[in-house]
């Protein structure tokens, strides 16, 4: 099984919701974890709830960066401009990609949560299936 680490800011909601759903709906293909550059502490209760709306029940944690470093991954996702500009290399083994996604929790809109979600789900699995 193909290793994926999506990386953010703060952890809470792109990165998180991307975990999510590429567990859900590539289980068995890709397993993916999440982490951020300066994490939150928490996992956006917004973002939990873009998810369950599609049927993902998510239990993820914020988590640093660093809890991942010596990890080997076949794609390191960074998905906001920030923790790009933060990463510029993961010095682990893993093919760098960037794809940034608008942060929903700026406007704290569940709408914005949603298009977020549905962006992430259309645009990071296509990702990972070119990928394989």
């Amino acid at each position: 099984m193909k290793k994926v680490l999506f990386l953010c800011t703060g952890n809470s909601c792109r990165s998180q919701m991307a975990e999510a759903i590429v567990n859900a709906r590539m289980d068995g293909e890709w397993q993916a974890v999440s982490a951020g550059t300066k994490p939150a502490g928490l996992v956006h209760p917004k973002a939990l709830a873009a998810l369950a709306e599609i049927g993902i029940q998510h239990e993820g944690r914020s988590k640093p960066a660093d809890e991942f470093k010596g990890e080997d991954f076949d794609l390191v996702v960074t998905v906001c401009d920030s923790a790009a500009e933060e990463c510029p290399v993961w010095l682990g083994k893993g093919r760098k990609v960037h794809h940034s996604f608008p942060d929903p929790a700026l406007t704290d809109d569940m709408n914005d949560f949603r298009a977020v979600r549905d962006e992430i789900e259309i645009v990071i699995l296509k990702l990972l299936k070119e990928a394989e």
